[in-house]
C-alpha cells in the first residue's frame, strides 16, 4: 500500500527519496504508532510528515497528496457545531434596496454577544428571511445569505465581509512559495531592497583574483575562490491568509516566491485578519502548532524589515475590541499586537492586495494605516518600489 503513497507524493513534486520512504517503514516496524491506543491515521499523518517533509514550506504539497491518497479513510479534524446544519440551509436570496438596508441597525458589541446566547436558548428550530432567529437570507444578525450591518455569520460564504465572529472551524491553505512567476517584475521591485556581502564557504571563482595570484606566480595558476554573494537584509513576513484574502491567492504566492528567491534571511508566519497573541507556520496545524507573537518579538532584532500583507478588510471591532477576533476570544485588542510590532520592528511597511480605489470605503483599512504610520502600499509594482523605498531608509 506505503508504495503507492511513495509515487503519490512524488507525482505531487514532493522530493522523497528512497532512503526517506525506507526509514518510514523502518518507523512503522519498530511500533512508533503501536501507543496510547494503537495506529490512527491522524498518528500516521505526523509521522510521515516528519520523516518525509525536510522544508516546511512543502507542508501545503504533503497534506493535498496525502488527503487525495487517504481520502475516505479517515477524517483528520472532526469539527461538529452545536447548531444543527438544517437551520443553516439556504434555498432563499433575499434583495434588499439601499434604503431597506439604510435602515438596518448594528447591535453594541455586547448586546451582539448576548443575544446569540439568548437566541441559542431560545430557538427550536430552522428559520429563513427573517430578523430575529438564526437563520439564512434575512436580516438577522446571525446566521448567513442575509444582510446586516455587523453580526455572526454561522456557516456560509462571505458575502457583506461585515462579520465580527465566524462560528466554523476554517481550513486556510498555505502560500505556496515555488510558483512560477508570470512575470520578474516583482523580483525587480524586490531588490530595491538590499545590501549584499560575501558569507560563507569559498564556493565561487574570484576571477579577478586568480588572475591577479597567477600573474603574480610567475603564470601558474593559482585559481582563487571566494564566498558566495548574498542579500544581508533580514525580512520578517507576517502573511494574512483565509477569509478574503482567498480572492488574493495567486498574487500574495508570487510575491511570496519572489521574497523566498530574493531574500537569504526571510523569516515568516500566518495570521487571519489581524495580528494577536500568535502567530502560526503551518495553516493545516494551526491550532496546534502556534508561536506566540512575543516570542516572534523577543526572538529577532530590530536590524529585522517587518513587512505585513492583508487586505485589513474586516469589522473594526476586530482590530479595536478584545474578544474581537472572528474565531476565539482575544484578550488583548488587535491594535495592541500591531503597536508592538511596529515599535519592535521600527523598519515596516503593510503590503495591500485590494485595489488602492477601495480603501476610503473600508473603515478597517483607515485604522490599519493609522497603526502602521500610514506605511500601507497596493501590491502593485509601483506600490512595491515605494515600500521598498520606505524599507531602506
Amino acid at each position: 500500500m506505503l508504495i503507492d503513497f511513495f509515487y503519490t507524493l512524488r507525482s505531487a513534486k514532493l522530493k522523497v527519496s528512497v532512503t526517506e520512504y525506507l526509514a518510514l517503514l523502518e518507523a512503522l516496524g519498530a511500533g512508533v504508532l503501536d501507543d496510547d491506543g494503537g495506529p490512527t491515521v491522524d498518528k500516521f499523518y505526523h509521522l510521515a510528515r516528519t520523516v518525509l517533509v525536510k522544508d516546511e514550506t512543502q507542508f501545503d504539497k504533503f497534506d493535498r497528496a496525502f488527503g487525495a491518497y487517504f481520502k475516505g479513510v479517515e477524517m483528520l479534524t472532526d469539527f461538529t457545531g452545536e447548531i444543527p446544519m438544517d437551520w443553516l440551509r439556504q434555498t432563499l436570496e433575499r434583495q434588499l434596496s439601499p434604503e431597506e438596508r439604510a435602515r438596518l441597525q448594528a447591535l453594541d458589541w455586547d448586546d451582539l454577544m448576548a443575544t446569540l446566547k439568548q437566541r441559542l436558548e431560545e430557538q427550536k428550530g430552522r428559520h429563513e428571511g427573517g430578523n430575529k432567529w438564526i437563520g439564512t437570507g434575512g436580516t438577522s444578525p446571525f446566521g448567513h445569505g442575509g444582510t446586516n450591518p455587523q453580526g455572526i455569520r454561522i456557516g456560509g460564504q462571505s458575502r457583506n465581509r461585515s462579520a465580527v465572529k465566524v462560528w466554523e472551524q476554517r481550513a486556510y491553505r498555505d502560500y505556496d512559495d515555488t510558483v512560477e512567476l508570470g512575470t520578474r517584475n516583482i523580483k525587480v521591485a524586490l531588490r530595491r531592497l538590499r545590501r549584499f556581502a560575501r558569507e560563507g564557504e569559498a564556493t565561487e571563482l574570484d576571477l579577478d583574483g586568480t588572475i591577479h595570484r597567477t600573474a603574480a606566480n610567475a603564470g601558474m595558476l593559482d585559481i582563487q575562490m571566494v564566498p558566495e554573494r548574498h542579500n544581508r537584509i533580514k525580512v520578517l513576513l507576517l502573511m494574512d491568509v483565509g477569509g478574503t484574502m482567498d480572492e488574493h491567492i495567486h498574487r500574495v504566492e508570487e510575491l511570496f516566491s519572489a521574497a523566498k528567491s530574493e531574500f537569504k534571511h526571510l523569516e515568516f508566519f500566518y495570521f487571519h485578519n489581524c495580528v494577536y497573541d500568535h502567530l502560526w507556520k503551518n495553516n493545516r496545524r494551526r491550532h496546534a502548532e502556534k508561536t506566540p507573537t512575543w516570542d516572534v518579538i523577543r526572538k529577532f532584532n530590530k536590524d529585522y524589515k517587518l513587512v505585513f500583507v492583508g487586505d485589513a478588510t474586516m469589522s473594526p471591532y476586530e482590530i479595536l475590541q478584545v474578544g474581537g477576533s472572528v474565531e476565539y476570544n482575544n484578550a488583548e485588542p488587535g491594535a495592541e499586537w500591531i503597536q508592538r510590532l511596529t515599535h519592535a520592528f521600527p523598519q515596516h511597511a503593510w503590503i495591500n492586495p485590494e485595489p488602492l480605489g477601495v480603501w476610503d470605503y473600508r473603515q478597517s483599512i483607515s485604522i490599519v494605516q493609522q497603526l502602521v504610520h500610514q506605511r500601507m502600499y497596493p501590491l502593485t509594482l509601483a506600490g512595491l518600489e515605494q515600500a521598498m523605498r520606505q524599507l531602506s531608509k
